[in-house]
C-alpha cells in the first residue's frame, strides 16, 4: 500500500507509483468525496467474467449486494494513463460501488478501505459463480437458472449491500490474514 498526494507523489511507502492506478484512483477520489478507498484487480474470474461485457444477474444473495449499484464499462482502449480517459470510467461508475471493466477486471469503491476491499472480494466471488453457472447451464435462449425479481433483488441489496455490510464482511477476512501472517504489515 502507498499513500500518495494529489500530484501522485509518495507520502508514505517506498514503492513506485503505478501511473495508471494513480490516474484512475485519484479521479475517483476527486469526483466522489464519499469514497475513502477504491480497490481494483485483474483477478482470474473477474477478467474472465468482464470479457462477457454483462452486469451481474441477481441470482444469489451475494450478487444482490450489487443490484442497481454496479455498471459495465464496455469501452476498453488500453491502460489509463491520461486524466481525460479516467473521466470516461467515472461517468459509467456514477454513484455506484462497483464497475466491471470489460476485457480488463473489476473495480470497487467504499466509504472505508475495509468496505472497498470486501466489495472487490465479493464481486470476484460473484463473477466466479456467474461463470460456473454459464458453464453448467449453457443455453442460447437466455439463462436456464432462476433470476430474482427486481423487487426481491432491491430488497436484498438493502439488506446486504450497504456500507456497514461491506465493512462487517471484511472483518473475518482481516482476521484470517492476521492469523496466517501476524507480521505481514511490518
Amino acid at each position: 500500500l502507498l499513500l500518495v498526494n494529489h500530484q501522485g507523489e509518495v507520502v508514505i511507502g517506498s514503492q513506485p507509483v503505478n501511473r495508471a492506478a494513480f490516474v484512475l484512483h485519484s479521479a475517483i477520489h476527486q469526483a466522489r468525496p464519499d469514497v475513502i478507498a477504491a480497490a481494483h484487480a485483474h483477478s482470474v474470474h473477474g477478467k474472465a467474467f468482464s470479457s462477457l461485457g454483462i452486469p451481474l444477474a441477481p441470482i444469489t444473495q451475494d450478487a444482490c449486494a450489487f443490484y442497481g449499484d454496479h455498471a459495465v464499462f464496455d469501452d476498453f482502449t488500453g491502460a489509463v494513463y491520461d486524466r481525460s480517459e479516467s473521466r470516461r470510467f467515472l461517468s459509467v461508475l456514477g454513484s455506484g460501488k462497483a464497475l466491471i471493466l470489460q476485457n480488463h477486471g473489476l473495480l470497487t469503491v467504499g466509504s472505508s478501505v475495509d468496505e472497498a476491499a470486501f466489495w472487490l472480494h465479493l464481486l470476484e466471488r460473484c463473477a466466479q459463480t456467474m461463470l460456473l453457472l454459464r458453464a453448467l447451464v449453457p443455453t442460447s435462449d437466455g439463462p436456464a437458472y432462476h433470476v430474482l425479481s427486481p423487487d426481491v433483488a432491491k430488497h436484498t441489496r438493502e439488506q446486504v449491500g450497504e456500507p456497514l455490510h461491506g465493512w462487517r464482511g471484511f472483518q473475518p477476512l482481516w482476521d484470517d490474514a492476521i492469523a496466517e501472517d501476524p507480521g505481514f504489515l511490518d
